[in-house]
């Protein structure tokens, strides 16, 4: 005997179609809302690492009176922006030694680097760098830059205008071969006026404590190698610096062919202002085409920096678009196609 469903019941049919062609739209449309979740992600990191693909590490280089804290407003900076960051202990014990032990550091890091001196680390990574390939720029912060057979206080006493000598404490040290080295610290009260005038005093008196001494011989130590000459730089000089002149720091950059920027500021231009050494350092990683975001190398300013940024959030906002319009119009196929299958019930 056939069975014939009663009006009520294909009513409660069609009214249970339904629900289940609805449940079937709102899955559809709830995968498409994770795709776009997922995307906009994948576009995000597709538009940062592009042709260039990962950042380069930024390797920080402290000098003498100072240690790797000195870059820490530096380093959140870059940390934000993406780029992994090293700040290493230079030993500040000779040129050769300081320059053979930062080397050593840069073979543990994998991928290109940006090298960044500040004051005599200038002088250090100009030896470190050279003959390692992964070295793609220098950056040289209030720094020294010698050529071969130069040496940090040669150049520093090269022009007029540094005052750090009468401000020195020497202090004497055993030497691990025997005899005496001797350890220069600059005196606590003059700190302030001489390395960091800027930045405030509350400040630079934490800086007086913790500073390391550099050895004196480290600063009459000669260059041997320049790697300036073959790997692009950039410098950051400092016009209120009361230990590298001015003049002296225009002459390195000038012989390097550096693209340079001037800020005022005293040699603790770290401290008293990353946020510009920051945009520099990023402006070295662009132009040297270690970054998807590529500057221009013939004369980077610090007014150009956020472009790659502006251009990975719009490719970012154009993908989540294409997903979220592909993914309506699945839904409204979806629609149809249920509408045409129940047009004749």
């Amino acid at each position: 005997m056939r069975y014939s469903l009663t009006e009520g019941e294909k009513r409660m049919s069609a009214v249970h179609g339904i629900r289940r062609h609805r449940r079937r739209l709102h899955g559809a449309a709830a995968g498409f809302a994770v795709a776009v979740l997922c995307a906009v992600p994948a576009a995000s990191a597709a538009a940062e690492g592009g042709a260039g693909g990962v950042k380069p590490t930024v390797v920080l280089v402290h000098g003498a009176f100072a240690d790797g804290s000195s870059w820490n407003g530096v380093i959140t900076r870059l940390q934000q922006a993406g780029y992994p960051v090293i700040a290493p202990a230079n030993p500040l014990r000779g040129l050769a030694s300081d320059a053979a032990y930062i080397h050593s550091v840069l073979k543990s890091v994998h991928g290109p680097v940006v090298l960044v001196g500040h004051s005599y680390g200038g002088s250090v990574i100009s030896e470190a760098a050279v003959g390692d390939a992964h070295v793609k720029a220098l950056v040289y912060v209030a720094a020294f830059a010698p050529a071969e057979g130069e040496s940090s206080l040669e150049l520093s006493n090269k022009f007029p205008g540094s005052t750090l000598g009468p401000t020195l404490k020497n202090v004497p040290f055993p030497l691990p071969g025997g005899g005496t080295g001797t350890d220069q610290y600059i005196k606590a009260d003059k700190f302030h006026d001489q390395f960091a005038a800027d930045v405030p005093r509350s400040v630079t008196d934490l800086m007086a404590a913790t500073q390391r001494p550099v050895a004196a011989s480290a600063l009459q130590e000669k260059a041997t190698k320049a790697a300036w000459k073959t790997i692009p730089s950039w410098t950051l000089i400092t016009t209120e610096d009361r230990n590298i002149p001015p003049a002296s720091q225009r002459f390195m950059a000038q012989r390097a062919h550096a693209h340079t920027v001037e800020v005022k500021a005293s040699h603790a231009v770290a401290v008293s202002q990353p946020g510009a050494v920051t945009r520099l350092i990023e402006q070295a990683s662009q132009a040297a085409g270690t970054t998807t975001t590529a500057a221009d190398p013939s004369g980077p300013t610090l007014a150009n920096t956020g472009s790659g940024r502006q251009t990975t959030h719009a490719i970012t906002l154009g993908s989540a678009a294409a997903v979220s319009v592909a993914a309506g119009s699945v839904v409204v196929l979806l629609g149809r196609r249920w509408r045409s299958e129940n047009s004749g019930r």
